[in-house]
């Protein structure tokens, strides 16, 4: 069921991508792409060398000991979306709108972690990942921000 699910997430980024990154603001949301992509697999790879998480089931298991699939591709892509959500939001409706996005995958993963073999959680709960999401999701959100502002400049 495990790799059914993994095959299905990375057909469905595939498809998604294309309509995700495109302009306009094509270089911001690489930008946020790649950035997110290195934020998140940091985080992942100290949670999981920290025996915090454990990922039974995951691509290439032999090469990555964290979900790569996942960040990498998936939380990226949701990010770039996040991103041009609250493109043009003040402080007080990005943070709304970070509980939006970061409340439900939270109760997601909690969701996955007990009914599935994707990943286990040692030293690690539903509070942890709701605040790595969210400090995930504003830092990008900061990022994009300065690279707009840096590209009024220019």
């Amino acid at each position: 069921m495990e790799r059914t699910m993994l095959k299905g997430l990375t057909v469905l980024c595939a498809v998604l991508f294309p309509f995700v990154v495109k302009k306009p603001k094509f270089k911001e949301m690489l930008i946020v792409f790649f950035a997110k992509g290195i934020l998140a697999t940091l985080i992942d790879a100290y949670a999981v060398n920290t025996n915090r998480i454990k990922y039974p089931v995951r691509p290439y298991p032999r090469i990555f000991s964290t979900n790569i699939l996942y960040d990498l591709l998936f939380f990226p892509l949701l990010s770039m979306i996040w991103v041009r959500q609250s493109y043009e939001d003040k402080l007080p409706a990005i943070l709304l709108k970070s509980l939006v996005w970061s409340v439900p995958m939270s109760i997601s993963q909690w969701y996955l972690e007990r009914n599935s073999n994707l990943f286990k959680w040692k030293k690690w709960t539903i509070f942890h990942t709701f605040a790595s999401i969210s400090f995930t999701l504003l830092t990008i959100r900061g990022l994009a921000g300065l690279v707009k502002k840096a590209d009024k400049k220019l």
